[in-house]
């Protein structure tokens, strides 16, 4: 090129809010993200310090200082959820994209099934993505903007149904009918992606050799792994194409017959 030839400023970053990142599969979806050049918003609850250190990994990944920072809020408090885009756009400017990856997971039957149960999932893992759904929506009409989009994890059990872990399992049902109607009521401003991994992390509940007999057991012979995952939200986020379905990234493990949740098997 010439030297002379005039010079164009490079196109600023676009910013994407991950929730639960500080940890796990949030963590790993940050990182990924920041490596493709987004701003990252680490959202954290409880994971303080390990949010911080996530930024400070996704500074790095990304090569540009100030391209990621933590945030806190409750998920299932609906005035901390409605204060956390504001203070991600106080931060950056402006917000593209987010993530849903938080999640609350505990244990109940049909028989233990409570009100409070349920409710404490259906807070978390349902009215929070939609409340960031809507905010992402406002902000976007509000700069004139028609490429923002969500991405919401869901679990690959949606599709392969046993009655273990039940409130959980109706709030990610909850959301993925979400993501039907988020689609259709925000188009064409914002898209709307679920993204259902298979056993992808290891817990407390499994044994090393448990987790890997069990992450075999799919028609490919392994499921889904954090890269996997992650690889497929960037790709949900970048596809202009892709809005009101979901992507199953779980080596088939949605095609098999399981009587119980992995963790109980």
């Amino acid at each position: 090129m010439p030297s002379d030839a005039p010079a164009f400023p490079a196109a600023p970053a676009r910013t994407v809010l991950v929730t639960g990142a500080g940890r796990r599969l949030g963590r790993e979806i940050a990182l990924t993200l920041a490596q493709a050049g987004w701003n990252v918003a680490v959202h954290y609850r409880l994971s303080a310090s390990e949010a911080q250190q996530t930024a400070a990994d996704c500074t790095l990944r990304s090569g540009r200082d100030g391209s990621a920072q933590a945030f806190f809020a409750d998920l299932g408090d609906e005035s901390s959820v409605r204060a956390l885009l504001p203070a991600v756009v106080a931060h950056f400017g402006a917000v593209d994209a987010v993530v849903n990856s938080a999640s609350t997971f505990e244990h109940d039957s049909a028989r233990t099934f409570s009100f409070a149960a349920l409710e404490q999932h259906l807070r978390a893992n349902t009215g929070a993505a939609v409340l960031l759904a809507q905010a992402l929506h406002e902000h976007s009409e509000s700069r004139n903007a028609e490429d923002a989009a969500v991405v919401n994890l869901l679990d690959q059990k949606l599709w392969n149904m046993n009655p273990d872990f039940f409130s959980y399992t109706l709030s990610k049902a909850a959301l993925e009918a979400a993501n039907t109607m988020l689609a259709l009521a925000l188009a064409p401003r914002v898209r709307v992606v679920g993204v259902a991994p298979g056993l992808t992390l290891t817990s407390h509940l499994l044994s090393d050799e448990k987790f890997a007999e069990l992450h075999r057991q799919s028609p490919l012979g392994r499921s889904s792994t954090p890269q996997d995952v992650a690889d497929t939200v960037a790709f949900a986020l970048s596809n202009r194409s892709i809005t009101g379905t979901t992507l199953l990234v779980d080596g088939g493990q949605h095609l098999m017959r399981f009587e119980r949740d992995f963790s109980l098997m």
